[in-house]
């Protein structure tokens, strides 16, 4: 039997400070120094020009975000029906959907009060000084017809076209429907029985290959945060704010309730230690805050869920990908509790209790009416249009969307991998053994040959070799 040894830096330096974490937040920090130099070099330029570092810091950026929707598909695809194939060894499955639907309602319904509160402390609509020429309906709305018919499939692979102004297509997918097809074919090869079982075979084979690409791709964290996060300094600055700084300090400060109370408390209430959620945590927060996209961070979302935290891959294949898509305590919560009042304060519309428990009710229950469609604009259409407040003040915002867009969805991510780890926590099926390795620095992303099947072949491999069968292999405990 192998002894295990203390994991120590090539160059001698301690592990918090060669680790994962730590390279994002230098990455983070380069971003910063390459994004303030690149818009000194840009302030002679016009307007729609941009500079060559600029340029270079957009084009990685974006590539790297590229990568990340790229493997949403199929990482949907293979976990969904993989996981529909194992649980059907569990007696809880249902149970667990409906304790998930239940914390997601939970988490919102405080994160919106939160939002309501600094609102009406804040009073981010009065003495305003924003243009109300700039005031403009949007292109579209939310509504709740439109969640029913984004649930049903267009096509077998959720896929979506859509033409550009140069003549080019453009495909996207639809992740709610991708989840639904998932999960239909991932039943129906159950009930198929025998005859599935190569398929099944083959998804679980590919689901492995698939988290190895994954793997290299989250590696290239660190330079995606750093083009990321200088994209956006150069691109927008400071000058955005303008006079809706104190909209976004209003905000920032809702997601700051959020993160820095409601999220602690959670984990408390269930056991869970703080610091060490938010230490596991980090990868999936600085990339929601640099990429803006709850899609394109999921891959990461349910690999740190599963090979940090330790929930089972069976119920982080299910909880991950739906939180993803209608999970999002700030752009569905804060961000339309704040906006709404602030419109209202700004046309000088007086709100009664009635409609601040319409902002509840929409936040809570009108998220998934926008699980089809990109972006917090439709979510507070939707809010707006409830509380029956003019649909024109979304215009009001627009200007500060990227930067409070980089904060919601930062909040976004992190509510849904902590969602994930409280309910299996709960159900007794978080992993102690992998929290635990986590704890030591030995989480997913920084040392892939701890993942869960190589480590158990290479505990396999070893007890083979030391007594000649596998008597010795540890086994995984639950609490």
């Amino acid at each position: 039997m192998s002894t295990s040894t203390p994991t120590r830096s090539r160059v001698g330096l301690p592990k918090w400070a060669t680790g994962f974490g730590a390279q994002v937040i230098a990455g983070l920090t380069i971003g910063l120094i390459l994004g303030f130099i690149a818009r000194a070099s840009d302030s002679g330029l016009p307007d729609d020009e941009t500079g060559l570092l600029t340029g270079l810091l957009m084009g990685v950026g974006n590539a790297y975000v590229q990568l990340l929707k790229l493997m949403i598909p199929p990482l949907i695809f293979a976990a969904v029906v993989t996981s529909v194939a194992n649980l059907r060894k569990a007696a809880n499955a249902a149970r667990l959907a409906v304790s998930t639907l239940v914390w997601f309602a939970a988490t919102a319904f405080l994160s919106v009060l939160a939002g309501i509160l600094v609102a009406l402390i804040v009073q981010p609509g009065v003495g305003a000084s924003v243009d109300p020429g700039s005031a403009a309906e949007p292109s579209s709305t939310g509504s709740w017809l439109g969640f029913i018919q984004s649930i049903v499939p267009a096509n077998i692979l959720g896929l979506g076209a859509s033409t550009t102004s140069d003549g080019g297509v453009n495909l996207s997918f639809n992740v709610l429907q991708l989840l639904v097809i998932s999960l239909a074919i991932g039943i129906a090869a159950v009930k198929a029985g025998k005859a599935a079982e190569p398929f099944l075979g083959f998804t679980e084979s590919f689901l492995k290959v698939i988290q190895v690409v994954l793997w290299w791709i989250i590696r290239l964290a660190p330079i995606g945060t750093a083009a990321l996060i200088g994209k956006a300094v150069s691109t927008y600055g400071w000058e955005a704010l303008g006079s809706l700084g104190k909209f976004v300090l209003a905000i920032y400060l809702g997601l700051a309730l959020v993160m820095g109370v409601i999220y602690p408390l959670t984990l408390m209430i269930n056991k869970i230690p703080v610091f060490g959620f938010y230490r596991r945590v980090w990868p999936v927060t600085s990339l929601g805050f640099v990429t803006r996209s709850s899609m394109g961070v999921m891959p990461v979302t349910q690999r740190v869920a599963e090979q940090s935290m330790g929930v089972p891959r069976e119920y982080a294949s299910f909880a991950v990908p739906l939180g993803a898509t209608s999970k999002m305590d700030g752009c569905a919560a804060v961000y339309p509790a704040v906006a709404a009042i602030f419109v209202a304060q700004f046309y000088g519309i007086e709100l009664n209790l009635t409609h601040y428990l319409l902002i509840i009710f929409v936040s809570v229950i009108g998220s998934a009416a926008t699980a089809g469609t990109t972006g917090a604009t439709v979510m507070l259409t939707l809010t707006l249009s409830t509380l029956g407040l003019p649909l024109a003040g979304v215009g009001l915002l627009l200007a500060t969307e990227p930067i409070i867009d980089m904060g919601r969805t930062a909040t976004n991510v992190t509510g849904q991998a902590l969602v994930a780890a409280v309910v299996a926590k709960r159900s007794d099926i978080l992993d102690e053994e992998i929290w635990n390795a986590a704890e030591k620095g030995n989480t997913a992303v920084e040392n892939p040959e701890d993942t869960p099947e190589l480590a158990e072949e290479v505990s396999e491999d070893t007890a083979e070799n030391s007594s000649g069968g596998r008597a010795d292999a540890p086994s995984r405990h639950r609490v």
